[in-house]
């Protein structure tokens, strides 16, 4: 199921310069530092693309993006300087993190250490007793995706998972019938008849005996070593209620997808970030209200216990109601506010973002709603964060509605007008539209 949960401005995709129309189609290459193959290998490649958008790791960790010219070739000796320029300070980082000597060149991260660096040692020791985790995938009438998104979670490393489709409001049996056919037994199915992606959250939720829940769209295909980022990311701290990932995109062949990575992509760095209310508390005015810089829900984990004290997710929000979204914002805020909340970048999926105009203008529009909704949620859900909100509130609103705030400075370029005034009506809108969803989800 497709989400049009608000996200905060990302950092920049791409180090030299941002993508443009010229690039597209852009294919994607993975590129681990500690031992590149002589020929690179082109990920969705079509014909006559000229541009690719390489992930680059280091001991499989994620330290950053770089956009490279294969209209010629594809090979490290081609793209090795332009790849060390734009990453050598994250590279340094991550050495220094691991007790590692601080290297000048990218081939020195080729030539054997005498040791494993300690991010390797520290996940081994993760992974050999690996805490057992459920991954929910909630979906409804794409077989096609999820089929995909299926067969990239049963390829992960990770040795302690199982994995629950909930069948959301189905018309045709053809989800039920590709598990049948295809999954059995290694994914379960379970079926929920109310509609809307909480809903469906929670029906998976029902059926989770493990201490850890994650949750992933349909339209997502996730790293081989998501469920080790997710892992590591509960590992991180002593209070630890929630996990979210690094989110990229799986293609971007159309202006639409496009605009969608400029306009509200989900990248949000490649540094692992604690958030809670004490000694990790961002340096944000508006933060918890903020929640959109914390995750998003394609990519999120739970601890079970403390989602379910939480009753769950809020049934009056996501895709599927009239709020249209939200319910991934709701959760976050209210974890945060008694427990820690990680940002984990080890934690990767590749989003498949709308190929179509049509359905980009419904999403940024469903972006307003579903933050204003949200807002409405928070405070029905926590009434003393009333005054907190009161005291944010004209800081609140000259960032939501200043052409000249952080958040709207280059927000709209080459978006069309008419869908930032949809956007911005829909934030003022978003509270109706939680307001009637929760009469209509009522019990």
């Amino acid at each position: 199921m497709t989400r049009t949960t608000r996200v905060m401005p990302p950092a920049p995709l791409v180090s030299e310069r941002m993508i443009g129309e010229e690039d597209l189609p852009v294919a994607r290459v993975d590129i681990e530092l500690s031992s590149v193959p002589d020929e690179l290998e082109l990920i969705n490649s079509t014909p006559g693309t000229r541009t690719a958008l390489a992930l680059i790791r280091l001991h499989s960790h994620p330290v950053g993006t770089v956009l490279l010219d294969v209209s010629e070739s594809l090979s490290w000796q081609r793209h090795s300087a332009v790849v060390w320029a734009s990453t050598c300070d994250a590279v340094n980082a991550h050495l220094a993190a691991d007790g590692m000597p601080t290297v000048h060149g990218v081939e020195s991260l080729r030539e054997p250490t005498g040791r494993p660096p300690e991010c390797i040692r520290r996940r081994a020791e993760l992974l050999a007793d690996a805490p057992a985790i459920t991954v929910v995938v909630a979906t409804r009438e794409r077989p096609r995706s999820l089929r995909d998104c299926l067969e990239a979670l049963l390829r992960m490393d990770y040795p302690n998972y199982r994995i629950v489709v909930v069948d959301n409001d189905p018309v045709t049996p053809a989800t039920a019938r590709l598990i049948a056919d295809h999954f059995r037994p290694a994914v379960g199915y379970v079926r929920e008849n109310r509609r809307g992606l909480a809903a469906a959250h929670n029906r998976g939720l029902q059926e989770v005996d493990t201490a850890i829940v994650a949750f992933v769209d349909d339209d997502v295909l996730v790293d081989r070593h998501w469920l080790t980022g997710i892992a590591e990311g509960f590992a991180a701290a002593a209070d630890v209620g929630c996990v979210s990932g690094l989110i990229l995109p799986a293609e971007l062949e159309t202006p639409a997808q496009l605009l969608l990575q400029r306009h509200g992509g989900y990248d949000k760095g490649f540094v692992r970030r604690i958030y809670d209310l004490n000694a990790h508390r961002p340096d944000d005015a508006l933060f918890p209200f903020a929640a959109g810089r914390l995750g998003s829900g394609a990519n999120m984990a739970f601890d079970t216990e403390i989602l379910r004290r939480l009753g769950g997710f809020d049934r009056a929000l996501g895709i599927g109601t009239f709020a249209r979204g939200g319910d991934d914002l709701l959760a976050f805020f209210r974890v945060v506010l008694r427990h820690q909340l990680v940002y984990q970048p080890a934690a990767i999926i590749w989003h498949r973002h709308h190929r179509e105009m049509s359905a980009l203008r419904n999403q940024v529009s469903g972006y307003g709603v579903a933050l204003g909704a949200f807002m409405a949620a928070a405070l029905a859900h926590e009434p003393r964060m009333w005054l907190g909100l009161l005291r944010r509130l004209p800081r609140g609103l000259a960032f939501a509605f200043s052409p000249t705030s952080s958040r709207n400075r280059t927000r709209y370029d080459g978006l069309p007008p008419d869908m930032a005034r949809r956007e911005m009506a829909g934030l003022l809108y978003g509270p109706v539209t939680y307001i009637v969803s929760r009469w209509r989800t009522r019990d």
